[in-house]
């Protein structure tokens, strides 16, 4: 069977200099035979030694350790565990394939990625082509009528409802306090309510010296309300009995860090894996048209958000456990102001 590196010109290369080290060592090797049978040439055999170790040394640090270097970031790349990487690429093979690397950038630009996630968040988050205006004017409608009825639980959902949608279809590109996710996820559990009634339970625990400071950081909008949507429906819908969410809030002294748990039905260790590994990679088939992913707003897509917005060290972890519940834990920078990290 005909071997199929010798289709990569990389590997050509390497068996050529392979061949030609073979070549001088075994020169260098028939020389000093005949220097030891003669007794003479070691002073010219020695030179030869050196320059040969040397020559070695200096290909192994020019050319072995930067096509290293270079094969891992691009294989790395290629698998989707890195997208900064490719840009911060010291090494090229060739000239042509800087210039494709330059071209690879402006394709993958960020802010366009950013965008289209913006534009595919605020898309998902109402499910059909409603003008927004028109339903924020629908639920006041709806408000107006219950409260002249007398139907205060029917006022108070609509105008959750309607600040929800709000919150949620305006503005999706602008990042957002950590006081307003919370106040949102406030609202989307007081509309639960009305669904799950004493079944489901919610609480926010600080784990932080300053409260108010943390409740100023900012990170991207709709951020929560994902994880927390998947918590009750994924976790506690199926449950029997009561069920709680809990969001717990961390600040270490370059990060925030924010946990979303639930005492639910947790996840089988094969499913936790594959939902792992998918948060580790960069796919961005989020950005294509997809006319059957929308149900909600996915984890997939919010965790995508975070790498492109601060870099690939921070994002989303699940852990769980069948039958005890699962914890998503979320790890942002600490910014106080849009595009400024402590």
């Amino acid at each position: 069977m005909k071997n199929k590196n010798y289709h990569y010109l990389s590997y050509r290369v390497f068996y050529m200099i392979l061949a030609l080290l073979t070549f001088i060592g075994c020169l260098l090797l028939i020389l000093t035979v005949i220097a030891i049978s003669e007794n003479k040439f070691f002073f010219i055999l020695m030179i030869g030694y050196l320059l040969f170790f040397a020559a070695f040394y200096k290909g192994y640090r020019w050319i072995c350790l930067p096509y290293k270097e270079t094969s891992k970031v691009l294989r790395l790349f290629a698998k989707g565990y890195t997208l900064q990487g490719i840009y911060e690429l010291r090494f090229s093979f060739c000239p042509e394939m800087e210039d494709a690397i330059k071209k690879i950038k402006t394709i993958f630009n960020t802010n366009e990625l950013i965008s289209a996630t913006k534009k595919q968040a605020q898309y998902l988050a109402l499910q059909n082509q409603i003008n927004p205006h028109f339903l924020y004017n629908s639920l006041e409608g709806i408000r107006g009528e219950a409260i002249a009825a007398g139907l205060n639980s029917v006022a108070e959902m609509a105008e959750a409802l309607g600040n929800f949608f709000r919150y949620t279809i305006s503005n999706v590109e602008n990042l957002v306090t950590l006081e307003d996710e919370l106040m949102n996820i406030e609202n989307y559990y007081f509309i639960q309510e009305y669904r799950f009634g004493e079944r489901l339970n919610l609480s926010i625990e600080y784990d932080c010296e300053d409260r108010a400071e943390v409740l100023k950081y900012r990170l991207p909008k709709l951020t929560l309300q994902p994880i927390v949507e998947n918590s009750i429906f994924h976790g506690i819908e199926r449950k029997i009995g009561k069920g709680n969410v809990r969001i717990k809030i961390q600040a270490t002294p370059k990060r925030l860090i924010i946990t979303v748990s639930d005492d639910g039905l947790g996840m089988k260790e094969e499913r936790l894996r594959e939902l792992n590994e998918k948060l580790n990679i960069q796919s961005f088939d989020y950005v294509k048209p997809d006319g059957e992913k929308k149900a909600g707003i996915a984890i997939i897509n919010v965790n995508n958000r975070i790498k492109l917005l601060y870099g690939e060290k921070y994002g989303i972890n699940i852990y769980s456990t069948v039958d005890v519940g699962t914890d998503v834990e979320i790890t942002l920078p600490r910014i106080i102001e849009e595009g400024k990290e402590l």
